[in-house]
């Protein structure tokens, strides 16, 4: 949503710079930001500082990828300069919409050698059409294959295609070396410290807007916690002043009021939450006081209280069910295994995530959840694994939709890098998929960037044939493209699994004899249980396998001749894997010591038998 053209005329503060970082990722966003705190003082200088400081949360230093928006301040000749970094994933789009109502202006960051890629266009696109001006910084000007002159080129084109006004195409360049902490004007200058790509934010990117006689308006943007005063705001004032200990009203998204106070008001020095005794128009702050505050709740003046407009949030386009772990081996190692926990934590964590959706089911044990994409519900998954949760997940399905008597299903825009010699394999195995060419370039270096419009549901259990197809060599980025009309059935996966038909411990002798059926999924050791998925069978129809048969030892048969056995590597599979792999008729079953794949039906006599329907067959249930 655009900001208002009268809000123009209003007077802009001149010593704070509201600014979201938005990257791609793997493009030095948080890099950036790493090297920016150090240059502004932030950091003492015998302190011992991690690398991406900014990545808090364990899950994205593992993965190297920002999920969390979060928030730092930096002070430069003297303006704050309040910087949020945005994630670059289109998963977290919930996080990514709700960042930019806190900021004027945005740091476009893009790699000088992949250039602006589809999370890019994501973000941008979102930023362009709240009418934020932007900075442009092309990054990693060191590499090899660097070509900025042509990346630049491409932005410019980016900024057309997303219907940039005017005043928008009219942005400041600056090049940077994150990692070496360096930006210049001209590429003919090498630069000494990011002194250019301070004064282009501060030059180039607006103050807030500040009205000191209007009433106060706050917007919660996000949540967080503190063990001291309890749950926190954070957000942005729209107007007015903020005072602590002040008596405010609270404006409820169903439209009611409530009076409120707050107890403490917090800003930003570098990444340390400091104690404010008052805040004004534009700052970026947390408040506390107030513990059933949501996202997109308003705190207004008493006398004259008014609600900002709610956040607007992108639907979600893919659903799962999360269920109370039903293995036989349910709760041996975590500790909240039951469906009033699984109903809490799903949530709390809805009420955080306002991109998240959490609906009941005809069981009281499951609940089905809505998301952006399978990645943001890997991450919920796995952050409720390391919580001590224990849960089953089944196949992630679309979510469709009915238009005017028209079935829609979302759509993925993907964007596939691959050397030439894989592209006839890559046009093959998405053909099957219901994808779309848009359009072909060669990049250079003999690799070729292809666009496609595909389904979503086309894409699940595709990445890790696309990896092993090209070698390892791709790469492929989506973002949410839309809805279309539903486009039939899509092949699925055709081979069946190799099922334990009992429980005990997977034996080398056993598994020997099995690796000619099909891929194994557990090595030599794995306890498992009756109706544990062991590996995928070479066939179209499931296999029933005794895993833990042992040899039968005799007075002509030693026991250590079994260390002639040369058992194949297994495939391990993770929880993404397991995600993709997966069938309707089978659930991965997520505990803290371990990620196993089930069949639904345990028990072998109960499970149909026969060859696989190899189809993602009708289309769900219209649930929007």
């Amino acid at each position: 949503m655009s900001r208002p053209a009268a809000s123009l005329a209003l007077p802009r503060r001149a010593d704070v710079r509201n600014i979201a970082i938005i990257a791609h990722v793997d493009h030095g966003k948080t890099t950036l930001v790493d090297a920016m705190l150090r240059q502004t003082g932030v950091f003492r200088a015998n302190e011992q500082v991690a690398e991406r400081v900014m990545d808090s949360f364990a899950l994205e230093r593992e993965r190297g990828i920002t999920i969390l928006a979060k928030n730092t301040t930096v002070t430069w000749e003297g303006v704050r300069i309040n910087i949020v970094d945005t994630p670059g994933h289109s998963d977290f789009g919930g996080e990514v919409e709700r960042t930019l109502a806190m900021v004027d202006g945005v740091l476009l960051l893009v790699d000088a050698s992949e250039g602006p890629l589809p999370q890019t266009r994501f973000v941008l696109g979102k930023a362009l059409e709240a009418g934020l001006p932007p900075v442009v910084c092309l990054n990693k000007i060191d590499r090899a294959d660097a070509r900025p002159a042509a990346v630049l080129d491409e932005i410019y084109g980016l900024f057309i295609d997303l219907g940039a006004r005017e005043a928008q195409l009219d942005f400041p360049v600056v090049y940077t070396n994150a990692r070496a902490g360096t930006a210049t004007l001209d590429l003919a200058r090498a630069g000494t410290d990011l002194r250019p790509l301070f004064a282009a934010v501060v030059r180039g990117l607006p103050g807030p807007l500040h009205e000191p006689d209007a009433p106060l308006r706050f917007q919660a943007n996000n949540l967080g916690y503190d063990d001291y005063v309890g749950r926190l705001a954070i957000g942005r004032i729209v107007s007015g002043e903020l005072v602590a200990a002040g008596q405010y009203t609270l404006c409820r998204l169903d439209g009611s009021q409530a009076p409120c106070k707050l107890t403490r008001v917090y800003g930003w020095q570098g990444l340390k939450r400091i104690e404010l005794e008052r805040a004004c128009a534009g700052d970026i702050v947390a408040i506390a006081g107030i513990e059933d505050i949501h996202i997109g709740e308003t705190v207004a003046d008493r006398e004259r209280p008014a609600a900002l407009p709610p956040i607007r949030i992108d639907e979600p386009t893919i659903a799962m069910v999360f269920g109370v772990n039903t293995s036989p081996w349910a709760g041996r190692s975590g500790s909240q295994v039951t469906s009033r926990k699984l109903r809490e934590r799903l949530g709390h964590e809805s009420r955080r995530n306002v991109s998240l959706r959490v609906e009941e089911t005809a069981s009281t044990d499951a609940f089905r959840v809505l998301g952006r994409g399978e990645l943001q519900l890997a991450i919920l998954i796995e952050t409720m694994r390391r919580e001590g949760f224990e849960l089953q997940a089944s196949k992630p399905a679309p979510v469709v939709r009915e238009r005017a008597g028209v079935l829609e299903e979302p759509m993925e825009l993907l964007l596939v890098d691959v050397p030439e010699e894989y592209v006839g394999i890559v046009t093959q195995l998405l053909g099957v998929r219901r994808a779309v060419m848009a359009r072909m370039e060669h990049v250079g270096g003999g690799r070729v960037r292809i666009e496609y419009g595909v389904p979503s549901r086309g894409l699940i259990g595709f990445r890790s044939h696309f990896l092993t197809d090209t070698r390892g060599t791709g790469t492929l980025n989506t973002l949410f493209n839309g809805y279309a009309p539903w486009h039939g059935p899509i092949p699925a996966r055709t081979n069946g699994a190799m099922v334990a038909d009992r429980e005990g411990v997977a034996t080398p002798y056993a598994l020997f004899h099995l690796q000619e059926r099909g891929v194994l999924f557990v090595p030599a050791g794995t306890p498992v249980y009756e109706g544990m998925v062991v590996g995928e069978y070479s066939r179209d129809a499931d296999l029933d396998v005794n895993v833990c048969r042992e040899k039968k030892l005799s007075n002509m048969r030693a026991a250590g001749h079994d260390e002639a056995v040369r058992l194949v590597p297994h495939r391990a599979m993770g929880l993404e894997d397991g995600l993709e792999w997966i069938d309707e008729d089978e659930l991965v079953e997520v505990t803290p010591d371990a990620i196993r794949l089930r069949k639904r039906e345990l028990r072998q006599a109960l499970r149909p038998r026969g060859p696989r329907a190899g189809r993602i067959g009708g289309p769900p249930a219209v649930t929007g």
